[in-house]
Formats: C-alpha cells, sequence, structure tokens
C-alpha cells in the first residue's frame, strides 16, 4: 500500500467522525482517470466507496476545485442528471493533506478506452448513446441553479463578453516561456476571435455547465445505451448552458471516429452527427438555440487555447515532447474546424 497517495489511518479517523462504517479500509485501488486527480476505491464494512482528491503536486486551485465539484454533486443530488453520487465531503485540508469527497462507485464504463461487445457490435446502441449524451447536458442545464442553492456559484454578468477577452489573455501568458513559437502557429486566431465578438448572441438564460463535456467525460451503462453518470466536474459553473453542446460539437468526431482532444470512439458508425444532436438538445430545452454555431466556434477557440498550453509548456520542456505536439495538432484541428464553421 506504500504507492496509495492517501493516509488511509487518518480517512479511517475522519470516517468513523461521520458513521460511515467502522473497521479498516480494504481492498484499495487507484483506479485510472482522463485526469491528474487521484481516485483510490476501497471497501469499509461491507460498503465500496470511491475517493476523490488532487494530484499531490496540489496547484494553487486544486483545493478550491475539489470543494467546488463536491458542492455541485450535492446540489444536483436530488435531480434526473446523472452523476456520480456524494457520500460525503470533507472541504479541509489537513485530514489528508488536500481536500476531497466520496462518492458511490460508478457501475459503468467509459467509451473512448473501448467498448463492450453489446455496445460494439450494434450500431442502434450506438446511436442511442449519442441521443443520451445530449440528454445528460439538456438535463443539466435545466436545473434551477438558484434553487439548487446555486446562485453564488459563477459570475453571470457579462459571461458572453467575458469570454474571447478572457481566453485571449490567456494565449497571451503563453509568452513566458520563450521557446514557443507563439499564436502565429494556430490558424485564424485573430480571425476567430473576431467573428467571436461580431456574432455574440444578445442574451441568454443562465444554468449550470460542467464546462468539459465530452465522450471521455461520461461513463455509460453496460446494460444499454443510457448514461450511467458525467463526471469530471472540475471546470462547473454557473454560465451559459449551450456552451456544453458546443463543447460537444467541437470534440464531436467526425466520419471515421477520430476527434480533436483524442475522444474519437471504435466502432463509430451508428453515432448521430453533429446535426442530428442540436436537434435532439432543440426538443429538451427552452433555450434560443439559433446562435448554437456561435457556442461551438467559442468551444473550438476555448479548448484550442487551453491545449496550447501544454504544447508551450513542452516547448520549453516543462511538459513531454509528445503530448505537446499532439495537443498542439489538436488545437491546429479546433481551429481549422472553427474556421470551416465560420466561412
Amino acid at each position: 500500500m506504500g504507492d496509495i497517495p492517501v493516509d488511509l489511518a487518518a480517512l479511517a479517523r475522519w470516517m468513523d467522525g461521520q458513521g460511515l462504517g467502522e473497521g479498516p479500509l480494504e481492498e484499495a485501488t487507484l483506479l485510472g482517470g482522463g485526469t491528474q486527480n487521484i481516485l483510490l476505491r476501497f471497501t469499509r464494512a461491507g460498503r465500496t466507496y470511491v475517493l476523490r482528491r488532487p494530484p499531490p503536486h496540489l496547484r494553487k486551485n486544486s483545493n478550491d476545485t475539489m470543494r467546488r465539484e463536491a458542492r455541485m454533486l450535492a446540489a444536483i443530488a436530488d435531480t434526473d442528471v446523472p452523476h456520480p453520487r456524494l457520500i460525503a465531503a470533507c472541504p479541509e485540508e489537513d485530514v489528508i493533506g488536500a481536500a476531497f469527497y466520496l462518492m458511490e462507485p460508478i457501475n459503468g464504463f467509459n467509451p473512448t478506452v473501448g467498448l463492450p461487445e453489446l455496445h460494439a457490435s450494434d450500431p442502434a446502441i450506438r446511436r442511442r448513446m449519442g441521443f443520451a449524451l445530449v440528454e445528460g447536458i439538456a438535463k443539466l442545464g435545466a436545473v434551477d441553479h438558484e434553487k439548487a442553492g446555486l446562485a453564488d456559484f459563477g459570475k453571470v454578468d457579462n459571461y458572453l463578453e467575458r469570454q474571447v477577452a478572457r481566453w485571449q489573455s490567456q494565449l497571451e501568458s503563453y509568452r513566458e516561456f520563450p521557446s514557443w513559437p507563439g499564436a502565429d502557429g494556430i490558424p485564424g486566431v485573430a480571425r476567430v476571435a473576431k467573428w467571436l465578438e461580431d456574432h455574440r448572441p444578445k442574451n441568454f438564460i443562465p444554468g449550470i455547465i460542467h464546462g468539459d463535456y465530452h465522450l471521455a467525460n461520461v461513463m455509460f451503462r453496460y446494460d444499454g445505451p443510457e448514461l450511467a453518470a458525467i463526471v469530471d466536474w472540475e471546470l462547473t459553473t454557473i454560465g451559459d448552458p449551450l456552451l456544453d453542446l458546443g463543447w460537444l460539437l467541437a470534440t464531436w468526431p467526425e466520419g471515421d471516429g477520430t476527434a480533436a482532444g483524442a475522444v474519437g470512439v471504435r466502432p463509430w458508425d451508428g453515432f448521430p452527427d453533429a446535426d442530428e444532436l442540436v436537434a435532439h438538445y432543440r426538443q429538451f430545452t427552452t433555450r434560443d438555440m439559433s446562435h448554437i454555431e456561435w457556442y461551438g466556434v467559442l468551444a473550438c477557440y476555448k479548448l484550442g487555447i487551453i491545449l496550447e498550453g501544454t504544447y508551450a509548456r513542452a516547448c520549453e520542456g516543462k511538459a513531454p515532447k509528445e503530448t505537446g505536439d499532439m495537443l498542439h495538432a489538436s488545437t491546429v484541428g479546433l481551429f481549422n474546424r472553427a474556421l470551416r464553421w465560420i466561412a
């Protein structure tokens, strides 16, 4: 157990205080995840738990992110949004060295890792998986965030107006890495920014957004095409929920099942195309969908700039070169997609 990055004795004492079972913590196993956050599965007194905590080398906002995730999962506990069920949260950092929470294990699979035989053998099941994915964010966007106690969870004022400038400044910040070749390596970055400013929707209805919604951040049920849970809530906030749909469109595989950001699925035939995703979402919302392409372009812009950050660090030797090159290629792909959409 020396490689378990959690003080199990301290965790057991904290669980005692919460009335969560008794006796030793057993079968502690690290789960692979799409993020650097730590997921630890263990059992106590016959019940299985999953602990989520930040990575061992904390970033400046790691503990706040954990506290926000736990608060969001608590807020949507009584909704129809598929999500990991929160058991208990520890906002304090002095128990195991970081804020953490415990959740129920999810009985499901991530489709980007591989499809079980049931899903791999039936295009009709894959088609329904795509629509179930859309319904997940439609349900999330329909939650009344104020009634859920999240009125102060995000800055709604000028949310859309702030987006381009926010990410432009993020891109500019990469100049701190002198070996980064600069934004000239990203096709159409200024053109996309101008288009976004010129075509921005006039208003929106605030709601909960997941913030990073794509095929790699969900789990599906083993017994059919429905969602088991939406996972990785690190970027959740209050904003314009249509951005989650835009994010899905920006990352949605085309034709052969490959996609920007490495969220491809095999086999791909059967999955709906992007237009079908939008049409399906429209059935579940009262939001104005007339500017949905704007949200897709914004998602390409935002995600492309985020991924370019790893490339900038890699240029400086602060991230693996292979990873940086792969993510830069994803950035280029995202901006080329945006340019096609605004042509």
